[in-house]
């Protein structure tokens, strides 16, 4: 019998505290596995690593999950910085494109979460809206709006009708990157998912669905990892 898709899940390396311990400490809300396990996967963490380790890591897994996290260094699509852009994180931008960029030449099933989906946008050669209002209810607090898919989509094939969906996010898609089609889009117009035409699965959505109940994106991937 074969085993559940062994799914990669990019990590935050962050100092934490627990115990009597502050120390630096591979982090991800526990969501993200949770998600993964519930729709069948096996779920692994990916802390930051040497990018030319990411080919050999993306060859092991059956699929590579970009997860939430910091803005995208506005330098890495050419733009210069908003005062109202986050802080850099040089080590996940830099990690993070070296596995978008092995999945992609690979073929390996790829979902983009949040940040996830921008940086696969920026990977391609598109650029990001550095800021958005109306997405976030309040500091630390998951809000929801409606999201409607493309017909005719990847995402559409999954979830065909408008959603409610957990949101966190001040960023967006502007410019789509090479080859990218928009697949989901909320009501104020923001592209809101972004799949890659072609033979290989390649899925990005703005919000968070390991903060819902939904677990139908995540089952897309596993399916297609499997």
């Amino acid at each position: 019998m074969a085993g559940r898709p062994f799914i990669g899940v990019s990590t935050y390396l962050e100092t934490a505290r627990w115990g009597v311990w502050e120390l630096e400490a591979a982090l991800l809300p526990a969501g993200y596995p949770r998600l993964v396990q519930s729709a069948g996967g096996l779920p692994a963490m990916l802390p930051p690593d040497e990018p030319a380790r990411a080919a050999e890591t993306v060859a092991r897994l059956d699929g590579l999950v970009i997860a939430g996290g910091p803005d995208v260094d506005p330098s890495r699509y050419g733009a210069a910085r908003d005062p109202r852009c986050g802080p850099e994180a040089h080590a996940r931008d830099t990690w993070e494109l070296a596995l978008i960029d092995a999945a992609l030449t690979s073929g390996t099933p790829l979902l983009g979460i949040c940040r996830g989906m921008q940086l696969l946008n920026v990977a391609l050669g598109g650029t990001l809206v550095q800021h958005l209002d109306g997405h976030v209810e309040a500091v630390g607090v998951f809000g929801r709006h409606t999201v409607k898919p493309v017909p005719g989509s990847l995402y559409a094939e999954l979830i065909p009708e408008e959603t409610s969906v957990p949101t966190y996010h001040h960023q967006a898609v502007d410019h789509l990157g090479t080859d990218l089609a928009p697949s989901a889009h909320a009501a104020d117009g923001t592209i809101e998912a972004i799949e890659l035409p072609g033979p290989g699965w390649v899925l990005g959505v703005q919000w968070h669905p390991e903060m819902g109940e939904d677990t139908r994106v995540m089952a897309g991937l596993i399916r297609a990892a499997s």
